[in-house]
């Protein structure tokens, strides 16, 4: 399912300097843009885009992406168990 919102507002999308560093760790990924690479999943036709309260969720392919729905900030991303 996809939210127009959170879509047409992708160019917003960010992170500050200790989400990069929390979303590498959590993702165990490493040489990669973190935004752009959320940015790919978040665009992805399989992601599963809700809002819950002041944030968004997204998951697809076992991560969870959680973007603050005000500044669209990138706050965290983790792996679903």
């Amino acid at each position: 399912m996809k939210n127009i919102d959170l879509l047409k507002n992708i160019d917003k999308i960010h992170t500050t300097e200790m989400g990069i560093n929390r979303i590498k760790k959590n993702l165990i990924i490493d040489s990669c843009d973190v935004v752009d690479y959320c940015k790919q999943l978040i665009m992805d036709n399989n992601c599963y885009i809700y809002k819950e309260g002041k944030n968004w969720y997204c998951e697809v392919n076992n991560i969870k992406v959680t973007i603050n729905s005000y500044s669209y900030t990138i706050i965290t991303a983790h792996i679903i168990k």
